[in-house]
C-alpha cells in the first residue's frame, strides 16, 4: 500500500509537472506570436516604370507606356510565382488562400487570401506593407507572421512589385481563411524555439533590398541571384543539413557544393534532369520537400537553369556541419 500512495503521489506530481508545462508553452507561444517586433519601411512602384528612353524611342503616350510597364510587370511576376517564388503552394493557384499544414498534434496553418476581394488580406496593403509581410514576415500591424520570409530575402524590389501587380491584375476571391490554430506539439515546439519563426531567421532586418534583379543571363551572378530561394532550406553557403523549422520527418537538406562524392560528380545533364524530373542520377525521386519544388524548377528556363548551375560550381566545396 505505502509503494502504490508513492506511485499515486508521483503520477499526481508528473500530471501537474506536465499541465504547468504546458500552461508555460502555450503563454511562451502566445507572446512570442503577440509581440512587437521593428523593421525598416521602403516604398517601391507597382508597377516599375518602363525606361523613360524606350518610352521616348517608342513614342508612348504617358497612358501606353503605364499600360506596357503593367503589361510587362504581370508578366514577369507570372513567370516568377511559377518557377522561383512558390507563392502558390500556400496562396492556392487563384491567390485565393489553401491548407498548409492540417496536423492534429502541430496545428493548421492557412495560407491567407492575398487577393483585393472579400476575405482578403491585401486590399489595403502599401508596397511598405508587402516589404514587411513577404520580406521579413512581419504583419502590418507590426506582429510576426507564420510566413517563410527567410526565402525571400534575395527577392529584389522589382520582382515584389512585380508579383504585387500579378496579384492586383489577378481575379478577385471571396474567401476568408480561419486564424492558424496550434496544436499541443506545435505549440511546444514554437515555445522551445524549435519552430523558428522567419522574423527571428532573418539576421539584419535593416537591410537595404536589391533595387532591380542582375541581367538575365547564363553568369554565375544571375545564379547567385536565383540561388537565394534555395538558402532557406539548404543553408546560407548551401552545406545543407537540417531545416531550420522544417518538418521532424523531413531528410537533411542536401549540400549544394561541388564537393567529391555529391553535387561535384554531377554533370549539367544529370541537373537538368533532377531540376526538371526530380530524379537524381542513379534514378532515385528526390525526397520531400525537394519533390514539390519540382513543380517550380521544371517551369525555370533554359538560361535560368545554366546560371544557376554556373553558381553552383563557383561556390567553394564544404562538408556539411551537424
Amino acid at each position: 500500500m505505502k509503494i502504490l500512495k508513492i506511485l499515486g503521489a508521483l503520477v499526481v506530481v508528473m500530471v501537474l509537472l506536465g499541465v504547468g508545462g504546458f500552461a508555460w508553452a502555450r503563454g511562451k507561444a502566445d507572446a512570442t506570436l503577440s509581440r512587437s517586433v521593428e523593421i525598416h519601411r521602403v516604398d517601391f512602384p507597382v508597377p516599375f516604370p518602363l525606361d523613360p528612353a524606350e518610352v521616348e524611342r517608342e513614342g508612348f503616350t504617358p497612358e501606353q507606356a503605364d499600360s506596357a510597364a503593367l503589361a510587362r510587370a504581370v508578366e514577369r511576376g507570372r513567370h516568377l510565382v511559377a518557377s522561383r517564388f512558390t507563392c502558390t503552394e500556400c496562396h492556392g493557384q487563384d491567390f485565393g488562400g489553401s491548407i498548409m499544414i492540417d496536423d492534429p498534434m502541430i496545428g493548421t496553418f492557412f495560407g491567407p487570401n492575398i487577393t483585393a476581394g472579400p476575405g482578403g488580406r491585401t486590399a489595403d496593403y502599401t508596397p511598405a506593407d508587402w516589404d514587411r509581410i513577404v520580406r521579413h514576415g512581419v504583419r502590418p500591424d507590426g506582429t510576426p507572421a507564420v510566413m517563410p520570409a527567410q526565402d525571400f530575402q534575395g527577392m529584389s524590389d522589382q520582382e515584389l512589385s512585380d508579383i504585387v501587380a500579378l496579384i492586383g491584375f489577378a481575379p478577385t476571391r471571396d474567401a476568408e481563411m480561419p486564424q492558424p490554430r496550434l496544436g499541443p506539439l506545435g505549440t511546444v515546439l514554437l515555445a522551445t524555439g524549435q519552430i523558428p519563426l522567419a522574423y527571428d531567421l532573418i539576421p539584419d532586418h535593416g537591410r537595404v533590398h536589391t533595387e532591380v534583379p542582375p541581367a538575365t543571363d547564363a553568369s554565375a551572378e544571375f545564379g547567385s541571384h536565383l540561388a537565394t530561394v534555395c538558402t532557406g532550406c539548404h543553408g546560407a553557403d548551401l552545406s545543407g543539413g537540417k531545416v531550420p523549422g522544417g518538418d521532424p520527418s523531413w531528410p537533411a537538406a542536401a549540400n549544394l557544393t561541388p564537393r567529391a562524392g555529391g553535387l561535384g560528380d554531377w554533370s549539367y545533364e544529370q541537373f537538368v534532369t533532377s531540376m526538371t524530373e526530380g530524379t537524381r542520377p542513379d534514378g532515385r525521386a528526390l525526397a520531400t520537400p525537394m519533390s514539390a519544388v519540382i513543380g517550380f524548377t521544371s517551369k525555370m528556363t533554359e538560361t535560368e537553369i545554366q546560371a544557376l548551375w554556373a553558381y553552383l560550381r563557383s561556390v567553394p566545396a564544404k562538408a556539411t556541419e551537424g
